[in-house]
């Protein structure tokens, strides 16, 4: 591939990826606001999930008698 060949490709994948970012702001249905406050609440959802998770592995590990947690094939999912 020649260099003019890449630039131009490099160029055309970038005007796309400014042709796409633009219609997503001028399309979405929701305000900004709204945007960050549902991906606050996502955030918030996958931390306390994530802190259930570790919780009730450490209570495994002392159940066990054990330090080390074992893993049993994960029944928490994210």
């Amino acid at each position: 591939m020649s260099k003019k060949s890449e630039q131009a490709a490099l160029l055309a994948f970038l005007a796309g990826a400014a042709v796409a970012a633009g219609a997503a702001l001028l399309f979405t249905p929701k305000t900004g606001r709204e945007v960050r406050e549902k991906l606050g609440e996502a955030k918030d959802e996958a931390m306390d999930k994530l802190k259930g998770c570790v919780k009730n592995a450490k209570l495994r590990s002392r159940k066990n008698g054990s330090d080390q947690m074992n893993y049993d094939g994960g029944d928490c999912w994210i």
